[in-house]
């Protein structure tokens, strides 16, 4: 059974966050991407009837069975994380949490009715305590969020979708949903990594567990700084072309990369939105009930709107200079594809043209 209370206050100074909505720490993304999902076509169908159909109980057995539940007796480290997580984001219930012999390591947050919480011995041996406490407290984020609930369709999609790929009809409808259900959940991570930085509040900590996570355990080899630089080449380098790979090294993922949620996390450390929360000024869970949805739509679409006007990314600066009004479209997309630098002007006449083709052969 889930437990309630919270024990003991953590051991070291730390804010604690009575009664706070998911709202404070939710990437405008990641409520943007779940109100998108639940406009799909049929998804308010599939998730009715597997509400009712998925195997949680066979999934609680499945862990009790094979797994160390996390107790004042086992794992005590991960089991003080865990309630002192709960006593952070005032989340009543404690979850279970079990910890799973795996060489590779991962967090899940998983549940219908009740989240569960796996963390694999890869991930604990990996981190140091600073920086699984953001851990806990990003699956903890999930729990308080109700992420777990879609987690868990995903899972269970995603495993189906296999079973009946030589259905062609079939399949492609469940693989709709599952590529919405990624889309969505890699946005919710994004979020879950806010909670992570509420409960440890040490966002160098985060930092290291990214980094570790990305490189493995040799921190003396890494830095933040030239860490974070990655994400800003990656965003910003290359043409056209390398938009579309990333979109489609993205598509089969789970979880955004790894430099871009920390690149990402840093920028929400140092926003006003973070500050305030830390001082106390949040959303309440009792007003949930009161949010517009209209206002989760603006909010959402302002997020795009400024993702779009400030990011570097050759694809959204494209969709930007469309947006825009920009002339010569045409140009400007066959500069951006080529990699080629525009000429006079905007332009990209044949005097500019050869010196552009040079450059692209430069930078391919």
């Amino acid at each position: 059974m889930t437990e309630t209370g919270f024990g003991q206050p953590p051991a070291r100074d730390r804010r604690r966050f009575p009664g706070i909505s998911s709202r404070a720490y939710e990437h405008p993304a990641d409520r943007s991407a779940l109100v998108a999902l639940r406009k799909l076509s049929g998804f308010d169908t599939v998730f009715k009837a597997l509400s009712g159909l998925l195997p949680e109980r066979s999934l609680r057995l499945l862990f009790l069975s094979d797994s160390v539940r996390v107790g004042e007796t086992q794992f005590p480290h991960l089991y003080a994380m865990l309630r002192d997580a709960c006593y952070i984001l005032d989340l009543e219930k404690v979850p279970q949490m079990y910890v799973q012999q795996d060489p590779k390591p991962n967090a899940m947050c998983i549940g219908m009715e009740e989240p569960i919480i796996v963390v694999t011995t890869a991930l604990v041996e990996l981190l140091d305590e600073e920086e699984m406490r953001a851990v806990v407290g990003h699956e903890v984020g999930h729990a308080l969020s109700g992420h777990s609930v879609y987690r868990t369709i995903l899972l269970f999609l995603t495993n189906l979708a296999l079973k009946v790929a030589w259905i062609p009809l079939g399949n492609m409808a469940i693989m709709a949903i599952v590529t919405a259900l990624r889309e969505w959940f890699r946005k919710s991570e994004l979020s879950a990594d806010r909670a992570g930085l509420l409960v440890g509040q040490d966002v160098h900590a985060s930092m290291r567990g990214l980094m570790k996570i990305a490189g493995g355990n040799h921190l003396h080899e890494m830095n933040v700084d030239a860490f974070l630089a990655q994400a800003e080449e990656y965003e910003a380098s290359g043409d056209l072309r390398d938009s579309v790979l990333k979109i489609l090294n993205m598509l089969p993922r789970t979880h955004p990369f790894t430099t871009v949620r920390a690149a990402e996390l840093k920028k929400w450390s140092e926003s006003r939105e973070f500050q305030r929360t830390m001082d106390g000024h949040y959303p309440r869970r009792d007003e949930d009930k009161d949010t517009s949805v209209t206002d989760s739509f603006r909010q959402s679409a302002a997020h795009y709107a400024d993702s779009v006007r400030t990011s570097k990314d050759p694809l959204m600066k494209l969709v930007g200079d469309i947006a825009g009004g920009a002339g010569d479209l045409g140009g400007k997309l066959r500069d951006r594809f080529t990699g080629a630098a525009p000429g006079p002007a905007g332009g990209s006449g044949a005097a500019s043209e050869g010196k552009d083709q040079g450059g692209a052969t430069e930078q391919g």
